[in-house]
């Protein structure tokens, strides 16, 4: 069932692609996409013929985060039940960020929430100029916790609370000027955008690039032990289950303003 969210190719080369493969939500995640999300990449990352993990997405847009109808369900939920999600959301972002293969985030169309933490938790994003990009939790009441650290590195301190806090929307020539994405190309250019890339990685063997990702992970504090990854999904999980959330989530699917909003 999960084969069919995210769909996999290899090519002859070593290049595999994973397509996020919701295009009536935008391919908004939800548990079943999570669940293929962490079983690809284990599988892609203990594969000796896989030398590259391309992500992209397909239909109008990359990745659109959270599907908010699979996140209302958590307002009926305890907090056990919210934290088994927690867990799962967390091991498959940090399991991707941790993933011994080089990674490449494909951008077009939308890039929101939860969008914004699987391209930054790949080690190279290439964006098309009409990609839009917005870090949208706060604006539901709910938090990014399991891909904080991810935007951190991108971004720095001072552009994560700029844009985190004010949920507000940036394109890919301004993704590109703060740090966020790598390259910027024209639209339908990705293919060919990504090519000298792919062909700089294949030049490189497998056991470096792993051992140099490895450390430049160590080294910028990317690494967490168990006692982090559970104070990350228990934060998650507790927010999540909020009045904030519900009523986050129920403005959204009600498409009106929330009630913190003056007027709303």
């Amino acid at each position: 069932m999960s084969e069919d969210v995210i769909l996999t190719q290899i090519d002859p080369r070593g290049i595999a692609t994973l397509t996020l493969n919701r295009p009536e939500v935008n391919n908004a995640y939800n548990g079943e996409m999570i669940k293929a999300l962490i079983e690809r990449i284990a599988t892609l990352g203990g594969d000796d013929k896989v030398r590259v993990i391309v992500i992209r997405g397909n239909g109008r847009h990359f990745q659109a985060g959270a599907d908010l109808n699979w996140v209302q369900t958590s307002v009926t939920q305890t907090l056990d039940e919210n934290l088994v999600v927690s867990r799962e959301t967390g091991k498959a972002f940090f399991g991707l960020l941790a993933c011994p293969k080089p990674t490449i985030a494909l951008v077009h169309g939308g890039c929101f929430g939860g969008g914004t933490g699987i391209a930054s938790s790949c080690d190279i994003i290439v964006a098309e100029e009409g990609a839009i990009f917005a870090i949208t939790e706060a604006r539901w009441g709910l938090v990014p916790k399991p891909i904080m650290p991810q935007l951190l590195s991108r971004l720095g301190p001072a552009r994560l609370r700029r844009y985190a806090l004010s949920c507000q929307r940036f394109d890919a020539r301004r993704a590109y000027d703060i740090g966020f994405v790598d390259e910027v190309c024209e639209e339908g250019k990705l293919d060919e955008t990504v090519e000298p890339i792919l062909d700089a990685l294949l030049h490189c063997p497998p056991n470096a690039l792993a051992a140099i990702k490895a450390d430049a992970l160590r080294l910028a504090g990317l690494e967490f032990t168990e006692d982090e990854f559970e104070d990350m999904a228990r934060a998650h999980a507790e927010k999540r289950g909020t009045e904030d959330a519900a009523e986050g989530v129920r403005s959204f699917l009600e498409k009106r303003k929330p009630n913190w909003y003056p007027g709303g």
